[in-house]
């Protein structure tokens, strides 16, 4: 590896238990993403001095969070990996499956959490601040849902708006600022 790749592939590992994955996952598939053709087990094990086991267990887990593709090559037998190169689509991958892993099943919670007929005042007050929880996840849903249709260039030109967005809903009085200066 030159130290340009050992360098992201090293960062992505120490970032990986920050990001809800363990260190040699976030290296493989760094190692992956960067390298120009697919690699098959022996070689990414080899490249990162991993055990094979290590390495298939970690490419079941970006198989699973559909972050690798396999690949057959012509006339070879081994399995071949590679990363989709685009960023965007990365983006939403991670963005889906956060949302199904993560938020659905927490949602789903709230959803029946909030068909209980609270029994205390306590219970009563509990369900409110989960409603509260509930519609704001629902919002955001509708938000991701709206984002996921949109076009990498759509989208990049929409993030890129920032503080302008900001701006004209202040110009038509849509903006309340919170205590300290900060808008909502």
């Amino acid at each position: 590896m030159s130290p340009l790749v050992r360098s992201f592939v090293s960062h992505f590992g120490e970032m990986g238990s920050r990001w809800g994955i363990n260190r040699t996952v976030g290296q493989i598939y760094a190692l992956i993403f960067v390298s120009p053709e697919p690699l098959n087990a022996e070689q990414i094990a080899e490249q990162l001095e991993f055990s094979r086991s290590n390495v298939s267990m970690g490419l079941k887990e970006l198989q699973a969070w559909r972050l690798v593709r396999l690949r057959h090559l012509p006339g070879d037998r081994r399995e071949y990996f590679e990363a989709p190169t685009d960023a965007w689509e990365i983006f939403r991958t991670l963005a889906e499956e956060r949302r199904r892993r993560e938020i659905e099943p927490t949602l789903s919670m709230l959803r029946n959490a909030l068909l209980e007929t609270p029994s205390t005042e306590e219970d009563r007050i509990a369900q409110e601040r989960m409603k509260g929880m509930h519609d704001l996840i629902e919002l955001m849903l509708t938000w991701f849902d709206d984002v996921q249709r949109l076009d990498a260039q759509t989208l990049s030109q929409l993030m890129r708006m920032g503080s302008k967005v900001q701006k004209v809903l202040e110009f038509t009085g849509k903006v309340k600022a919170l205590p300290g200066g900060k808008v909502h």
